[in-house]
Formats: structure tokens, sequence, C-alpha cells
């Protein structure tokens, strides 16, 4: 570093909607450590979920905020406002890193802070979404994708800074052979971060998923298994306890580093298709199979995924909870309106017909399972190498970029 320069504040923060968010993050502020060169200085706003998978980063200080409007709503975000620009003012702070939180970004801006904002679901936005897209922040990071459909195009033509970036994930570890163990031993379930600001019961989810992915498990001979999220131990020891499961069961989140480490050593992962966890386990070749999806922005995820392997490699939901190509269409009116079918449609399974709906899970992941172990040819680095892995430094780029620009010297 230099003699003399002085320390630059940054604010960092993730969207409150699962863990894919805060892994962006994590792997940013890697990347900005290992580059050196800047003395900066990380306070962290809102993200109450993500602050567990960020324990391991230099975030000297979390700042809660009011909460703000919901997504899929048009309520403006005014109510952070006054306790933002008084944190603005106080930490002095210089520019923001900010993912997917649009609404955050916007009240940042309006405080006068420039934002390098990262959208890693540019696939997913319709004209009814453009509220809710900070479309003019200084840097608009915007993550590659397998196939971005003209709706999002034409959304981010209007983006005059808009800067594509490759998949923003952490530095790999050694990656596996791409050769899967004829029989998994060890396997990992994810069901990430498990909350949405929409959905009033989350629980629905890991009630109906949880218990179908444990039998599967135990059926196929797994002996070892870690099922990472935020799940409460009442909830996760309920769960465990009503079914089959492998003989060495845990439990618990696990901050970012940790979860890496834990994929890089089992032998087969089943999660919840987030895109951030799709890209991480790609880049250590690890075998992926998709559970049934949490939301919208997860069912592309999991048809990128199969496309890129050329495979099925995804569990969907029976008709019965709902159609995918019927939340797809919704999304022409903005995220919110096929988001209110989805949590509805996994709710009512959850509650009328919990029992039938598991075993229909359990049953697809069982012949899925099988396909994909018995697939030694199956490449599971297809999606990311795809998409590319340099986004992390990319965006760290684009911040140090926008540090030393007149701009945040004021």
């Amino acid at each position: 570093m230099q003699a003399g320069m002085r320390i630059r504040t940054v604010a960092v923060a993730g969207v409150e909607f699962g863990w894919g968010s805060s892994g962006k993050l994590s792997a940013v502020l890697s990347a900005l450590r290992a580059r050196g060169g800047r003395r900066l200085r990380f306070i962290g706003l809102a993200t109450g979920l993500g602050r567990p998978v960020l324990a391991g980063q230099p975030v000297e200080r979390w700042f809660d905020l009011p909460d703000a409007h919901l997504p899929g709503t048009r309520l403006p975000d005014t109510r952070r406002l006054p306790e933002l620009a008084r944190i603005v003012q106080a930490q002095r702070v210089q520019a923001a890193l900010v993912v997917l939180d649009g609404g955050l970004a916007k009240a940042l801006r309006a405080c006068g802070v420039p934002v390098v904002f990262v959208d890693s679901l540019p696939f997913l936005w319709t004209d009814g979404d453009r509220p809710e897209l900070p479309l003019d922040t200084e840097v608009y990071c915007a993550q590659r994708c397998v196939e971005l459909p003209p709706e999002g195009a034409g959304v981010l033509a209007d983006a005059p800074n808009l800067r594509w970036v490759d998949a923003v994930i952490a530095e790999p570890g050694t990656p596996r052979s791409t050769t899967p163990a004829p029989a998994p031993r060890r396997a990992l379930v994810s069901l990430g971060g498990l909350r949405a600001p929409q959905l009033a019961d989350w629980a629905s989810y890991p009630q109906i998923v949880l218990p179908a992915a444990l039998e599967a498990l135990t059926a196929a001979g797994v002996d070892e298994v870690h099922i990472a999220g935020n799940l409460p131990a009442w909830l996760a020891a309920q769960l465990v306890d009503s079914c089959a499961h492998p003989a060495v069961t845990t439990v618990g989140a696990l901050p970012h580093e940790d979860f890496l480490h834990r994929l890089a050593d089992c032998d087969v992962l089943l999660t919840s298709p987030g895109l951030t966890t799709l890209l991480e386990a790609g880049r250590l070749a690890v075998p992926t199979l998709c559970l049934p999806p949490q939301n919208l922005s997860q069912i592309f995820n999991g048809r990128f995924h199969s496309q890129a392997l050329a495979t099925d490699a995804r569990v969907t939901w029976p008709k019965e909870v709902f159609a995918e190509d019927e939340a797809l269409a919704l999304r022409a009116d903005g995220e919110g309106k096929a988001l209110d079918l989805i949590y509805g449609g996994i709710a009512r399974a959850a509650d009328l017909d919990r029992r039938r709906t598991t075993a229909a899970v359990r049953q697809g992941i069982t012949e899925k399972l099988g396909r994909l172990t018995g697939s030694p040819g199956t490449d599971w680095t297809a999606l990311t190498t795809a998409v590319g892995t340099a986004g992390a430094a990319q965006v760290a780029d684009a911040l140090i970029g926008l540090l030393t620009s007149p701009g945040p010297d004021g």
C-alpha cells in the first residue's frame, strides 16, 4: 500500500432474499483483499439474513435499517432514508457495493453515495420490474447468463453504465475429477437462506423437501449428510426425526468459506437451485441435483443448469403444486405475480397434502439421483464454464475504479 493513502469507507449490502447475495459479497470482498493497493474499510447495511455467511469477512460494523418495501410491490423506499443518511454522514461512506437490493441502491444514491450494483438475475426482468431496478447506478454489473430473454435485454438496454461480468463466485480450491463416485457416500443438502419478504411461512418448503431428500439419500446408500441452511434447531430436529436419514446427519448454517470446504468434500450436492450455489458447485465439478424451486429465479436456474449439462438434472414440483410455465408467464406483470403463484402452491401442498407431495418429490429425487451418479461422462463444470468465473475480480475492479474517480473524493 502507498504511504499516506487515506482509508476509504465502503458500505456493502445484499438483498434479504436467500443467501446468494451474501455469497457474492463474500467473493467480491475476498477479491478486494487479494488485490491490495487500496486501504478500504467496510461497513454492512441491513443484510441480517446473510451476516453469518459473511462472518469471515472484514466488515467492521453492521447497521440495521428500518423495514423497506417488499420486492414485487410499488411502495417507495423512503422509510430507510433518514437513518441511512445519518449512517452515511457519520461513517463517511464514499461508495457502496449492493447486490440485488435495488431499493437500497436507490436510497444510497439519494444520499449522495455512488453505487456499484450487482445484478445476478438479469434474465428474470420484464418491464413490470423496471421500478425496482436501479438502472442509473454509477456501475451496473449484470452477471452473464446462459440465455438472456428479449424482455430482460430490453430492460438492461436502459442502464447507461451497464457492465457485463462473469459469475461472481469465490476462488475455488482444487477441483475434483469430473468422474463422480460410483456410489456417493457423503452428501450436502443446501436449502439456501429459506426466507423471502413476501413469504408468509417459509417453513413449508423444508417440510416437504427435506424429508424427501433425506429418504432418497438413505435409499441410495449415503452414510453422511450435512444440511446447510438457516433452519431453526427445533424444525431441523423435527424434520430429521420424522424420516429415514443417513447415519451421520448434521444440520447448521455455514460461513461461506466453510460451506465451500464442505461442498468440495462431498460426493453429491442436492440443492434448491440458487444460482450462486450452482455456479460454486460447477467450479468445483461437484455432481449436483436441483431440488424443486423455491421461487421464480430458481426455475430459470434449474433449467440453465440442465441446459448447460445437456442432461435433466432437476426435480420439478407436481403440477398440483404449480406449473412452471404458468409462473413464467405471470412474470410479465412483475416478479411479484409469479411469486404469489409459487408461494401459494407450496404453502397449500404443505398444509393440505404434504405426505403425497413429499412422496412425489422423493420419487423424483431417487430417479434423477440414480441417473446422475450413473453418468460418468457428465461435465459438472458446464454451467460455470458457460458464464465465466472472473466476476468477483471484475466487480472489485469496478469498485476500485469508482473510488479512484473524482466523484467519491468530492
